[in-house]
């Protein structure tokens, strides 16, 4: 056995689900997943029902983190298509602003050039009103973060150039993508971006293995995608999951919905990398805790650490999953690394698989 003690990971994007799908995920179960991989933050998207998109909503939500999480959660909110100002009374409650240019649901999805040009203008102007205008500024605006999608990445990348705002880019997963974020920050221009652990360890070989199992957004992308990621992971802020789950029961249905569980495997997926020589174990820390800090803004976490068996080879299964709906799109992947201890501001909240933290010991953060 060899432990290495870590800071507590971030995971900047998830999806805990509450409020309006709780019998996928809850602020509860989801934060219990997250210590089981040694992540003691997670930043929460707004795409839940209703959107976070209000003052009032984003409360409620914070009020049910607060009830129920056993690690620290940031909550993002959400630009909609109906009330394109709705979001800037709660902004500077929020880790960032959240713009969906690609598939999901309702009034979230953001598809006309005028929209997305107000609101990067209203969020811009936002930003002078504060006396932010750079990313990580603790007590101001975060980031606007949007979809890598191919179309309108090109789109936001020269909107946030005009507006001198600060960009993260998520889950990004394409050849075409990593390659413009590069030549844009080789221009020196001020963005960030984010790859998922299932875009750099699955492809769309594995698709008749996973069948719905393997169906997020965006898609799984060719082996050639994949090792542009992995070629160009210099141009890398950050890694995070986008864990979003589903029930098993909805994953056989006639139309699955896109997504798939994450927050408790990246970890193990990661340390696997550094084991093959893929990553270094600084180039871990530095997507995994340096950089969402940074980026976000994010106030530390004193007396935290995470106690890791680096060596202890297992294989990742369905049954041995804390989020709620019990599985894995891994399952069945030998990875190396076990979280046996998590301490969270010197409590212990996580031992030998056991989550030891009452409802309620996280922190609602901003």
């Amino acid at each position: 056995m060899s432990i290495l003690r870590l800071p507590g990971l971030v995971d900047a994007h998830v999806h805990l689900r509450e409020p309006g799908y709780p019998h996928k995920e809850d602020f509860y179960s989801g934060t219990a997943a997250a210590l089981s991989g040694g992540v003691t933050t997670v930043l929460d998207m707004p795409n839940t029902d209703p959107p976070t998109a209000t003052p009032a909503r984003l409360q409620e939500k914070a009020r049910l983190a607060a009830a129920k999480a056993v690690c620290d959660v940031g909550l993002f909110v959400g630009a909609t298509n109906t009330d394109a100002d709705a979001y800037l009374p709660v902004a500077p409650h929020a880790c960032g602003l959240k713009i969906y240019v690609s598939d999901t649901f309702g009034s979230l999805r953001i598809d006309t050039l005028d929209l997305l040009h107000q609101l990067f203008r209203t969020w811009a102007e936002r930003a002078d009103a504060v006396g932010y205008r750079s990313a990580g500024a603790a007590g101001g605006l975060g980031p606007i973060a949007v979809h890598a999608e191919e179309l309108m990445l090109p789109v936001c990348l020269a909107l946030a150039d005009l507006y001198a705002t600060p960009l993260h880019i998520v889950h990004v997963s394409r050849r075409s993508e990593i390659e413009l974020i590069r030549a844009a920050k080789e221009k020196g221009r001020a963005i960030t971006c984010e790859v998922t652990p299932h875009h750099l360890f699955l492809s769309t070989d594995d698709l008749p293995r996973l069948g719905a199992r393997g169906d997020m957004r965006p898609r799984l992308a060719t082996p050639d995608d994949v090792a542009a990621l992995w070629a160009n992971l210099a141009y890398v802020d950050i890694f995070a999951t986008d864990h979003a789950p589903h029930t098993l029961a909805e994953k056989a249905g006639e139309n699955p919905p896109p997504g798939v569980p994450g927050v408790a495997t990246m970890l193990p997926l990661l340390l696997t990398a550094v084991h093959a020589g893929r990553l270094t174990l600084d180039d871990l820390l530095r997507r995994c805790v340096a950089n969402p800090r940074r980026i976000y803004g994010l106030p530390d976490q004193p007396d935290t650490h995470v106690e890791v068996d680096v060596d202890a080879m297992t294989t990742l299964r369905d049954d041995a999953a804390l989020t709620r709906v019990g599985w894995t799109p891994f399952a069945g992947m030998a990875v190396y690394g076990q979280v046996r201890k998590v301490v969270l501001r010197g409590e212990t909240v996580f031992q030998d698989g056991q989550v030891l933290a009452a409802p309620g010991a996280g922190q609602v953060l901003f």
